[in-house]
């Protein structure tokens, strides 16, 4: 499989570069930076430079030629403003959704975060609020495509180590959850075409990975899954 991932050098996306690149996958991670070329190749992974706040889908289209799916796992980062949280977390991401039309790959899985889908509390600050739209917004727009998507809005990020249990429901995150997890859900994400269709919400929990969202996908479709 040729999984490509926007936003090739974040911290959940070299995760999972090097997860795909070891079980054999062909991976190609879109870098805005040069300079980052030089860490996805250590990871096995294909740097692509492309500056998604800049590039049109016809541009992003070639480079997803010949891939069997797509990862958006780009963000603006911390420390990045508001405005940038719509540059980059709902227009990048809508960018590489319509590139996937047009180069007809039509997996298409979607990082997003916890609080997508409501308004964010009055409470929020300025950049966080911004964020919350960003991605709902993103997520909508997906959703709305003629693709085979799956929105991921795990809970807050940790660097501690994976523990390969986690809980995946429909209802609203809480608590926290390991990068490394993460990538490991959406490797199993990739692999289960039934997944297609569903938002789901990530945290910790008692649930192997690969349990947890063959039960996703068995609740969507009424019959067991295997992974493909």
């Amino acid at each position: 499989m040729k999984v490509v991932i926007a936003g090739g050098h974040g911290q959940i996306a070299r995760r999972l570069g090097r997860l795909l690149a070891a079980r054999g996958d062909t991976v190609v991670g879109i870098v805005r930076n040069p300079a980052h070329s030089s860490d996805l190749l250590a990871d096995g992974t294909e740097p692509v430079v492309c500056d998604l706040e800049k590039a049109s889908a016809d541009d992003v289209a070639v480079i997803l030629c010949d891939a069997h799916a797509v990862v958006f796992a780009a963000g603006a980062g911390p420390g990045s403003g508001a405005a940038r949280k719509l540059t980059v977390d709902h227009q990048a991401a809508v960018v590489l959704a319509d590139a996937a039309l047009r180069a007809g790959v039509r997996r298409y899985v979607m990082v997003s975060t916890r609080g997508a889908g409501s308004p964010p509390p009055p409470q929020a600050d300025e950049v966080w609020a911004a964020y919350v739209h960003a991605k709902t917004a993103a997520d909508e727009h997906l959703m709305a495509q003629d693709l085979d998507w799956t929105v991921l809005r795990p809970a807050a990020l940790t660097n501690e180590p994976g523990t390969g249990t986690i809980r995946l429901t429909a209802e609203r995150s809480i608590g926290e959850v390991t990068r490394d997890d993460v990538a490991e859900v959406l490797a199993s994400l990739l692999d289960i075409p039934a997944t297609a269709g569903l938002v789901l919400e990530l945290a910790e929990g008692p649930d192997p990975i690969s349990v947890a969202v063959s039960h996703a996908a068995e609740a969507r479709t009424g019959q067991p899954e295997r992974h493909q």
